[in-house]
């Protein structure tokens, strides 16, 4: 992650919660008043966001504010495990908590996720990808989050690859259409990549020499049968509505990607807390 963006992200998440002011903190305590406190897992996840981003933000917040011990990234911790621990003025320490945990719970949640999809499909060679159904503003985070989980990324954005999707196809009138209007505009150091749903789509990607061709919401027989099809011609990529239970059938179908949405907008946030050091 690069570190200006994301202060700059940073910044903005901390004006958001604290708008003008912590009335709560400020009318308690005196600018002067020093504490310390602890970074408290609250069960087992896999810590992402710990030293990379949480920390960040309590020392955005004040760059006097000492961060310790830090939880490397990708590392498993368990209910009361320490992830770090912070001391400073009482006031900076208490803006910027909630701000710190939000992204912490957030991005562990999604790197505990995707462990458990990598986990399922071990004996596989297959490789579990994101998509761009990203929490708008959060997605360096939640990508980075896909990362530390074991997983890979799909497209940052648009303008990260060529992939024609369904509604491309159907605004231009055919797949075949589609990639020679690409081929004609687009550098030849590009892929291009085609959604398709039917056999029939299959096979018209492969007549015109798609590069990856992307099985979408196809059941196990349709998959393993659009993947005998293809045999190597192209790489071939699953996605659409994947879940834990149903990851290995998908992988063992001789796909080489399998892409889940489910990784960045449905996982759980873990449960963390912030434990004040009499």
């Amino acid at each position: 992650m690069d570190k200006a963006t994301l202060h700059t992200c940073i910044r903005s998440f901390l004006a958001e919660d604290i708008g003008r002011g912590d009335l709560t903190s400020e009318s308690i305590f005196d600018k002067g008043e020093v504490g310390r406190a602890r970074i408290v897992a609250r069960e087992s996840f896999v810590v992402a966001g710990g030293d990379s981003v949480a920390a960040e933000v309590f020392l955005v917040q004040n760059p006097a504010i000492v961060v310790e011990g830090l939880v490397t990234d990708g590392v498993r911790v368990g209910e009361g495990d320490i992830l770090f621990t912070v001391s400073g003025p009482v006031v900076d320490l208490l803006k910027a908590e909630r701000v710190a945990l939000n992204l912490l719970q957030r991005l562990s949640g999604i790197a505990t996720f995707t462990a458990q999809f990598v986990e399922q499909v071990q004996s596989c060679p297959v490789r579990i990808t994101d998509t761009r159904k990203t929490t708008p503003g959060l997605r360096m985070l939640e990508k980075y989050a896909v990362q530390v989980g074991g997983g890979y990324n799909h497209r940052f954005n648009l303008a990260d690859g060529i992939l024609v999707k369904d509604n491309h196809i159907a605004a231009c009138g055919s797949i075949t259409k589609a990639v020679a209007l690409l081929r004609r505009k687009i550098p030849h150091t590009l892929r291009i990549e085609v959604e398709t749903d039917t056999l029939d789509q299959v096979r018209e990607c492969l007549a015109c020499g798609v590069d990856i061709i992307m099985l979408d919401n196809m059941d196990a027989a349709m998959m393993q049968e659009a993947v005998r099809f293809i045999d190597h011609r192209a790489l071939v990529e699953a996605s659409g509505g994947v879940t834990l239970e149903s990851v290995l059938a998908v992988a063992r179908s001789g796909v080489d990607i399998v892409s889940i949405g489910a990784l960045t907008h449905s996982a759980p946030s873990c449960d963390i807390g912030m434990d004040w050091i009499p």
